[in-house]
């Protein structure tokens, strides 16, 4: 990673403006009618952060799967 990049826990920033909003007397939902994932990338980008899919675990599910068809097709399990 370049020296100028600076890299930060999503959900250290999410929960930082969070924590900034109840300060101020509001009262922040985030993913209550599910996953919160999604809301919580979309507040980082609006924040000029750009979420890395790394930490996305439906992203690392997804791809166990796809090793798993993989691994299936060619042993013939």
């Amino acid at each position: 990673m370049p020296d100028d990049v600076e890299s930060y826990n999503p959900w250290t920033v999410v929960h930082l403006v969070f924590h900034h909003l109840v300060d101020k007397g509001l009262h922040p939902v985030l993913g209550s009618t599910g996953d919160p994932g999604a809301p919580a990338a979309a507040l980082l980008r609006a924040l000029g952060i750009e979420p890395s899919p790394e930490g996305d675990k439906r992203v690392m599910a997804a791809v166990h799967e796809h090793l798993a068809e993989i691994r299936a097709a060619v042993f013939e399990e």
